[in-house]
């Protein structure tokens, strides 16, 4: 069941960070790490849908399963710098926040 106060307030705790750290990741790693470019895209999916749904809690569950899926459930690669492991934990910390 999706958490709209948990939601809003994991989004507000990291959102200028992610709005910072993911086009620079993807730049930086993408050649190198592919599925970086699809959890770039559903970021922006889901900062999209946040932005148009107002007060009401978005429908984040579809965006939420692919990005598991693109991340291997948040699965920091060993080869990457402490920005795109900081991504991946904000990330995940959002997923949890939305499920809560």
């Amino acid at each position: 069941m999706a958490n709209k106060q948990a939601f809003s307030e994991a989004l507000s705790k990291h959102f200028e960070t992610l709005k910072l750290y993911v086009p620079i990741v993807a730049k930086v790693h993408g050649k190198h790490h592919p599925e970086f470019y699809k959890v770039h895209k559903l970021y922006d999916a889901i900062i999209n849908k946040a932005k148009e749904s107002g007060a009401e809690l978005p429908d984040l569950a579809q965006e939420f399963i692919e990005l598991r899926e693109a991340t291997n459930s948040y699965t920091v690669p060993d080869d990457v710098c402490e920005s795109y492991e900081a991504v991946y934990h904000m990330l995940k910390e959002l997923d949890e926040a939305y499920e809560a």
